[in-house]
């Protein structure tokens, strides 16, 4: 494991940065505003006052942890997992008034979309966003299907979209007949869209949205397709950057999108890990680069990643690449294993890291004297034509 420097830091200078949730960003998926005075990170009374609170709302929360949380809070969710699980967790709760969804926007409103009406789901923070979602903006994306359209090829591409995503796009999808995928699924979710259009091997595109890596690796790795089949459509250049004829010969249209933390890990990082540790096993992400993907040994979601470590012999030695508060946590559920953190600096999901203990307790809190705090509704007929695409994800084989 990488070795954390000592916790100390400088009082931060003024920045555009949403600094403990307060403020707006209209300019992102949490243009959204956080009020409400929190309690202080070093309250001595912290963790009671959290025990107490969620005591006392009992079974009206029901408190959601992505695995990429802090422990702090990890330690008050009731179910722990990834995006797309814990939003269908959130859904087979009906009985729960409330649903305390520490993760990040996006997950928040996926929840939304899934519960009854008579539901609210809560966001501790709702400067909690993610960076990759921030880079599809739904009028970047209406744009961008101008272009196709522009270049005759709109009426044989589907979309494919991430779960990562906003509920804007995600309501995209829905209306042009695409569907959502995970990190699980991707691959059948593309085989899925490309026989809408004509096979894997005929001449319909998919516009994959927003992460291009998952898409590039999905295709070269479980499609079968070519470097060459696909291109990244910028949607800060004019016509993404590319011309029609380019459009026209490709099969998988990338957006230029991706994890601000996937993104870090380098194919030096596992020449690095292989010299220092021989005989490790290296385990990431499908959101990495295509070159980190080609030189592991092992590739899949967050969910895959806890049950290869699960099921890994005593004494292997494991680096993984994905969020360092998954891995610390991995490898303290494996004290008979090695495990490693891939990349040669700690980076945490910074947006994920939001939802700290003061703003938990503070929701909590909350709601416990009557007011909710910080709740997610996403726009009706953005949530309909979102959840017409999710459902199209439930029913792909393997869900």
């Amino acid at each position: 494991m990488s070795t954390l420097l000592d916790n100390t830091f400088a009082e931060p200078a003024p920045s555009p940065l949403l600094l403990l949730g307060q403020g707006r960003d209209l300019a992102s998926e949490r243009g959204v505003e956080c009020t409400g005075e929190l309690p202080a990170a070093s309250d001595p009374d912290l963790v009671e006052r959290a025990r107490a609170a969620r005591a006392a709302l009992g079974s009206r929360a029901f408190v959601l942890g992505h695995h990429y949380q802090r422990d702090e809070v990890i330690d008050f969710a009731d179910v722990t997992g990834d995006s797309f699980k814990l939003a269908r967790e959130a859904a087979a709760r009906p009985e729960a008034e409330f649903i305390l969804f520490c993760g990040v926007h996006f997950m928040a409103e996926s929840a939304d979309i899934l519960t009854s009406d008579a539901q609210q789901v809560v966001l501790p923070d709702l400067a909690a966003g993610c960076s990759m979602a921030d880079m599809a903006a739904i009028n970047q994306v209406e744009d961008a299907w101008d272009v196709l359209q522009d270049a005759g090829i709109a009426d044989v591409t589907l979309p494919v979209t991430y779960m990562n995503s906003t509920a804007a796009i995600k309501a995209f999808t829905g209306r042009h007949g695409g569907t959502i995928c995970t990190s699980s699924n991707a691959e059948v979710a593309l085989r899925w869209a490309f026989d809408q259009v004509g096979g894997v091997d005929g001449t319909g595109k998919v516009l994959f949205m927003p992460d291009q890596h998952l898409g590039r690796n999905t295709a070269l790795l479980k499609l079968g397709m070519s470097p060459t089949d696909c291109v990244v459509f910028d949607p800060r250049k004019p016509n993404g950057g590319l011309t029609d004829a380019e459009l026209r010969d490709a099969r998988m249209i990338l957006w230029r999108g991706h994890c601000s933390v996937h993104g870090r890990f380098s194919e030096r990082n596992v020449t690095d890990i292989r010299a220092a540790v021989p005989g490790v096993n290296v385990l990431v992400h499908p959101e990495c680069k295509n070159e980190v993907v080609e030189a592991a040994d092992y590739v899949g979601s967050t969910e895959y990643i806890i049950k290869m470590l699960d099921a890994a012999e005593p004494g292997s030695s494991w680096a993984i690449g994905t969020e360092l508060n998954l891995v610390r946590r991995v490898a303290r559920a494996h004290p008979d294993k090695q495990v490693h953190y891939l990349d040669s600096t700690v980076c945490f999901c910074s947006t994920m890291n939001r939802i700290d203990l003061p703003h938990l307790v503070w929701a909590m809190e909350s709601l416990v004297a009557g007011r909710t705090v910080n709740r997610i509704v996403v726009d009706a007929d953005d949530a309909h034509w979102a959840r017409v695409a999710l459902d199209q994800m439930l029913a792909l084989p393997g869900l």
